[in-house]
């Protein structure tokens, strides 16, 4: 391990060598034991980083800001209450539009209508001879 590299650890990791990747661990422990001056001052710095970090102490926040703080807050409208005023109203009118096309299905479909005539047209697999098989008009149902 480089010194370079040790102190880029200790930079990121913090003094505590435990902390460190376990890949890692016994390069830097290496490195301390064969007494390199760089290594042991960068070990030192992140020491110091360290202790100021763990001596913070936050500042406990007055209740009372805390709840001025909410209240003030703007209040989300639930999924239902914004959008109620024009749902109600679409749904009608879907449910509208829904039941005129049924209707209109089912009256097309309980209609006959006249059959004149009906013919088999020739098909793409007919090769040309296909024939009328079926024909009925007016004049031939009188007989």
């Amino acid at each position: 391990m480089t010194p370079e590299r040790f102190a880029y650890l200790a930079d990121a990791y913090g003094a505590d060598l435990q902390r460190w990747p376990l890949a890692e661990q016994g390069a830097a422990q290496a490195l301390l034991d064969s007494g390199n001056a760089s290594a042991r001052e960068a070990l030192h710095a992140a020491g110091w980083l360290d202790a100021q970090l763990d001596s913070h102490q936050l500042a406990f926040l007055d209740p009372a800001l805390a709840r001025q703080i909410r209240q003030s807050a703007p209040r989300r409208a639930s999924f239902w209450s914004r959008y109620a005023g024009w749902l109600s109203p679409a749904g009608l009118v879907g449910v509208g539009i829904a039941g005129v096309a049924t209707g209109m299905l089912v009256a097309s479909m309980s209609v006959p209508l006249p059959m004149v005539s009906a013919e088999v047209l020739p098909s793409v697999f007919d090769q040309g001879d296909a024939q009328v098989i079926f024909s009925v008009n007016a004049e031939d149902t009188e007989q």
